[in-house]
């Protein structure tokens, strides 16, 4: 069975650091690609960061680059993101998805998603 689950979330002032993980089982590890969305209240879902396995390339939305930073564990299983700088606009529950094709900011093509974590920033 193939399970994804997300932690490290939790209520953080602006300007402060968080660092997700995402664990990942069920699946071999090296041909998947795992990607980070973010849902905020009342918008749709968005991808913000993606790591292939089978190259090791990182891939950011522009929203977000420049602080956040994807990285993986193969020996964990585990998809970290380290937020930085963290701005109220931030605030959403973030979800970690793989997919066996590509890194996509499409989220309807992941086939397997986590059951999220809430990220809430402080003014």
């Amino acid at each position: 069975e193939v399970q994804l689950v997300e932690s490290g979330g939790g209520l953080v002032q602006a300007g402060g650091s968080l660092r997700l993980s995402c664990a990942v089982s069920g699946f071999t590890f090296d041909n998947y690609f795992v990607s980070w969305f973010r849902q905020a209240p009342g918008k749709e879902r968005e991808g913000v960061s993606c790591i292939s396995h089978r190259d090791g390339n990182t891939y950011y939305s522009d929203s977000v680059k420049g602080r956040f930073t994807i990285s993986s564990d193969n020996a964990k299983n585990t998809v970290y993101l380290k937020i930085d700088s963290l701005e109220p606009e931030d605030t959403a529950v973030y979800y970690c998805a793989a997919d066996g094709i590509s890194c996509t900011w499409y989220a309807s093509l992941y086939d397997y998603w986590g059951q999220g974590t809430q990220v809430t920033v402080s003014s």
